[in-house]
């Protein structure tokens, strides 16, 4: 019983941590590398640098010039 309640506790952990992260901006470059591994085996990932870029690039706007 407490195994379980142990491992529950453990799983809300990781989706609360995955949350707070995507909350605050930090992307998810292991969680993007398994996704590309899993479902296009053939295209090659993007490093962690042109990843970064692109998810601030999504967030943010890229190179829109206007503030609101």
């Amino acid at each position: 019983m407490f195994g379980a309640l142990l491992d529950a506790g453990k799983e809300a952990g990781k989706y609360l941590g995955q949350s707070m992260r995507l909350m605050v901006g930090l992307p998810e470059y292991d969680t993007y590398l398994a996704h590309m591994e899993r479902t296009h085996p053939d295209v090659t990932p993007m490093t962690y640098e042109e990843f970064f870029r692109e998810r601030q690039e999504a967030r943010y706007g890229g190179n829109r010039g206007t503030c609101c």
